[in-house]
């Protein structure tokens, strides 16, 4: 079994999910998964799990995530985005919107707030994706959800007969929607607002620098070693022969900087260096919460 990730720079007009059924046919490997969607629009960093990797994709999609988008006011959209049908527009207002009022009101989104997600987005509500109900016209409004934002940039206005275009640059949470940020704009300023473009350029600790096309993704995947990108996640904590037998049987080892870490968890390796398991503090012990398959070591 092929065990690893890919990081691919995803175009725009493929899914997600198209992304991983071609690495799954060019790798000749079912177990492929993701780490968080990008909407077929959206271009940029897809983080994919091969194998064993698909078991820590879930601490890869907690992490920072670093977008440039484009949010265009004028008009509000069914989607938040310009794939949706126009709800309403007010390009009379645009007049008056100084860009010293659209970085002021950008900046209030900074922060720890609270923001309603996409009724167009893949949240599920009920067993069913928000956009599936969204689009079979049933009424879907989420709950807002607690997010950070660590900061929103504004790189660029631009103003065009009817219409201002904002390029931003934002470093944000998991669970964050860029899509989320142009709608609230363009409600705080009164005139709507949607996005035109969106680029996934950072997935901590992913980055473009780590991609590879889909051409490439189709022609030659060479995998990212699991072994190297769990040392990059987490605190490498290496075992003596004695704490794999306990951690390969799920019993919990010493406790050592496990609860300081950043992430809470630390990676366990056995002393040929090959990654184990993940450790989390437990009743002052180090308790595993993932262990791989032994056979697969």
């Amino acid at each position: 079994m092929k065990s690893g990730f890919l990081v691919v720079d995803k175009s725009a007009g493929f899914t997600s999910h198209d992304v991983v059924a071609i690495a799954r046919k060019a790798l000749q490997e079912r177990r492929v998964g993701h780490a968080g969607t990008l909407d077929p629009f959206a271009t940029g960093v897809l983080v994919l799990g091969v194998g064993n990797g698909t078991r820590v994709l879930q601490y890869i999609t907690e992490g920072k995530k670093t977008y440039q988008g484009t949010i265009r006011l004028g008009s509000q959209r069914t989607t938040d985005d310009f794939t949706g049908e126009i709800v309403s527009e007010n390009l009379a207002g645009l007049k008056s919107i100084t860009d010293s009022v659209i970085v002021e009101s950008l900046s209030r989104q900074v922060g720890e707030i609270y923001q309603r997600p996409s009724s167009f987005s893949a949240i599920k509500v009920n067993g069913k994706r928000a956009y599936e109900l969204a689009r079979a016209g049933e009424e879907v409004k989420l709950k807002e959800r607690k997010v950070t934002i660590y900061s929103l940039e504004v790189e660029k206005i631009e103003r065009h007969e009817g219409a201002i275009d904002i390029v931003i640059h934002v470093e944000c949470s998991a669970g964050t929607y860029i899509r989320s940020i142009a709608r609230d704009l363009g409600q705080q300023l009164s005139v709507g607002g949607h996005l035109t473009a969106l680029r996934r350029l950072r997935v901590d600790p992913f980055s473009l620098d780590d991609s590879i096309t889909i051409e490439q993704l189709r022609a030659e995947p060479v995998l990212l070693s699991l072994d190297d990108v769990i040392s990059r996640i987490f605190n490498r904590r290496n075992l003596s022969m004695e704490e794999v037998a306990s951690v390969g049987h799920g019993r919990s080892i010493e406790l050592r900087d496990e609860k300081q870490s950043q992430h809470q968890q630390s990676a366990a390796f056995t002393p040929e260096g090959r990654f184990i398991a993940l450790l989390a503090e437990k009743s002052g012990r180090a308790q595993p919460i993932l262990v791989l398959n032994r056979e697969s070591l």
